[in-house]
């Protein structure tokens, strides 16, 4: 065949999509003429759409040498680029060919897909404002406004965009799916669902649409109808990223005991292999072996840092300020039990000795909120990193000269830690927002106290554990507990004990289950007052239990001052593992409700026996499920027993160390000096 005709063959199989063909003939061509540079540009392109970047680059780049006016090669190299995470090289790329062709509407919206992927949101913006400019009618460059516009959580803005995508084309299934994120982002989740129905009746075979599906069925809490689409994601074998981890998620929300113990079994050897499908967080409910924790938290590390740390920030020099600098690290200086937690600390941290810094990755749509608003007066500086990457965070701790720097997030959402992995600090701390390892070598402590986090668990942690001499869990101590409202306000019955758990009902696990429903069938006329979520499931298996499912009464949401009042009306607290109450037993506490709790053998399941301590009140913690079962029906049968110790937690709100934040803020701050002190001298 003459050069010209398979040419043009292999040209309309590649624009046919028939990409074997394409490239077969492709082969040939530069076979027989090397290096050629229109052959070299279709081909670079084909490797492009395949996702075979390096090649890609190769042959266009040997293009672009012989064509170096050609702004469709330089738009070919970018796309490249960007697939090779090459960011700022991709984007001067596409500059390169809008300078020779400034109406190239598809060379903009590729820059901005880049910037994006640079996390530059609204540069991306102001690409894809250009691209629709020239071309008003393009439902993509719609389509990746919206996109951007999410990013910066402009998010009725990003709804309009994609309206708009829509309207041009209205079966443009990704509209339709990212327009549903949106709107699950704004809490919308109805509408959410009929989004991302939309997309999957467009595209049935779609796994990612089965699986933006599921998680607004599971966000509805419909968690049946989410687990049977993430299975049969699972099933297919489509390759989709964390498909399990969603499954033994929505196991745990919806309180399948039975698919959790199927799930359960397969999790080992995932994680083995390298595996960071089950987010960390979750997989602490599962109960794992230490070990496997551990490794799950270095996987989680080095799939956002890589496995060769790079090169440190700070020189190792001391700064000798006048006063220490403490960074915390946190995307929850808003409304959240972090936010709340940490707010006297700041408020109490010693200014002659300290200078108390903030750095925020989120939460910033609450900013008119009252926790907000006091957390950044309690600051000395405050800095929203919200959409900063994460080497722009470790250039603004080391700028800074940050001498403390303290993640309280660990492996939830919207961490940061993963800056300290370029080492700005001097000291590197992790604390309070996940009990747990980070996995990451670079983090120099994990702040715990003896009874939470013992020195025996140290072999499973790449921290140094500190002990705080008390208690290692902050107290807002302003808090102030109001009259309890009425029971029947409540939907309690107005005679009968009250067993009370308000932890949040995906850590209840079948055994603790059990020794409740033993405990209702032993106390005539008890009831169990749990946390709104997962009624029908529970019922459920109360009356599994021979326990008539009208005596679990489910608390609905109710302002935090109303909340933290009606704690008054229960009479005992039963605690849960192996994940325990952190701040609802905190919130307990403070009302004056006695907490029950069984000490777990990892940090989740330690930290209400380490309140109890600090409260005063060790006798509240068991050492076995017999023992946690029997302490809570004796109390229940003894009311004089529990009026004392109600006695008791009243006075010790004064004395006891779990309320004193005064001296909690000294014992912080030594540890902080003691730390700078074996790291720098100074």
């Amino acid at each position: 065949m003459d050069p010209k005709t398979l040419f043009n063959q292999s040209l309309a199989a590649h624009q046919a999509g028939d990409f074997a063909r394409a490239e077969n003939g492709y082969q040939q061509l530069l076979t027989a003429a090397p290096g050629h540079p229109q052959v070299s540009y279709l081909f670079g392109a084909l490797r492009g759409q395949q996702g075979r970047h390096d090649e890609a680059l190769a042959l266009l780049d040997n293009a672009q040498a012989a064509m170096p006016q050609n702004p469709a090669v330089l738009l070919h190299q970018g796309n490249a680029l960007q697939g090779l995470g090459r960011f700022d090289e991709s984007v001067a790329k596409y500059d390169a060919a809008l300078a020779l062709k400034p109406d190239y509407d598809e060379a903009l919206n590729n820059r901005g897909n880049t910037l994006r992927a640079a996390g530059r949101f609204e540069d991306a913006l102001a690409s894809f404002d250009a691209a629709l400019a020239l071309k008003p009618g393009d439902f993509l460059s719609w389509y990746n406004r919206g996109i951007a516009l999410h990013d910066l959580r402009r998010y009725d803005d990003a709804l309009a965009s994609y309206d708009r995508s829509l309207l041009i084309r209205p079966d443009f299934a990704e509209a339709h799916s990212n327009k549903g994120a949106t709107l699950q982002a704004m809490g919308q989740h109805e509408r959410s669902l009929g989004c991302f129905e939309r997309a999957l009746a467009l595209q049935p075979d779609n796994p990612d649409f089965k699986m933006s599906t599921a998680s607004a069925l599971r966000e509805l809490k419909r968690f049946d109808q989410a687990q049977v689409l993430f299975d049969d994601v699972l099933t297919s074998g489509a390759p989709v990223p964390r498909v399990f981890g969603e499954v033994c998620k929505t196991a745990l929300y919806g309180c399948n005991w039975a698919r959790m113990t199927e799930l359960k079994t397969e999790i080992p050897a995932l994680i083995e292999a390298g595996s960071t499908d089950v987010q960390c967080w979750v997989l602490m409910s599962y109960d794992p072996a230490p070990d496997l924790m551990a490794l799950a938290s270095r996987n989680s590390v080095k799939e956002v840092v890589g496995s060769e740390a790079p090169a440190p920030l700070w020189t190792g020099k001391p700064y000798g300020h006048d006063r220490i600098r403490v960074a915390y690290l946190s995307s929850d200086f808003r409304e959240h039990p972090v936010g709340y937690q940490i707010a006297e600390l700041l408020e109490r941290h010693d200014r002659s000795r300290f200078e108390v810094i903030g750095i925020s990755g989120g939460g910033n749509t609450d900013e008119e909120t009252p926790i907000r608003r006091r957390l950044v007066a309690a600051l000395d500086q405050f800095h929203n990193v919200e959409f900063q990457p994460v080497d722009n965070i470790a250039d603004l701790l080391r700028q800074l000269e940050i001498d403390v720097a303290v993640d309280l997030s660990g492996h939830t959402s919207g961490n940061m830690f993963a800056s300290f992995a370029r080492r700005p600090a001097p000291v590197q701390v992790t604390w309070l927002g996940y009990a747990g390892t980070t996995g990451c070598d670079q983090t120099d402590y994990i702040l715990g106290d003896a009874v939470a986090l013992p020195h025996t668990l140290q072999p499973f942690y790449s921290e140094k554990i500190v002990h705080l001499p008390d208690n290692f869990f902050p107290v807002d101590t302003t808090k102030i507990v109001q009259p309890p409202p009425t029971r029947a306000e409540m939907g309690l019955p107005e005679i009968g004990f009250v067993f009370c758990c308000f932890n949040t009902n995906w850590k209840i696990m079948p055994e603790v289950f059990d020794i409740w429903m033993r405990l209702l069938t032993q106390v005539p006329s008890s009831v169990l007052w749990l946390r709104q979520g997962n009624e029908a499931v529970l019922r459920r298996e109360a009356q599994a239990r021979g326990v008539d499912p009208t005596r679990l009464i489910f608390a609905g949401h109710v302002p935090a001052e109303v909340h933290l009042a009606r704690h008054q009306l229960a009479d005992l607290f039963l605690d849960t593992l192996p994940y325990n109450a952190h701040t609802t037993a905190v919130d307990a506490l403070q009302a004056g409700l006695p907490v029950i709790t069984r000490l777990g053998e990892a940090f989740p399941g330690r930290i209400a026996a380490s309140h109890l301590t600090a409260a005063g009140l060790p006798e509240l913690v068991t050492r076995s499920a017999a023992d946690y079962e029997a302490l809570a029906l004796a109390l229940a049968r003894d009311p004089a027993r529990l009026k004392a110790i109600r006695s008791t937690l009243k006075a010790n709100h004064k004395t006891a160390p779990l309320f004193d934040m005064a001296r909690f803020t000294r014992n912080i701050e030594a540890a902080y000096e003691e730390m700078l002190k074996e790291k720098t001298g100074a």
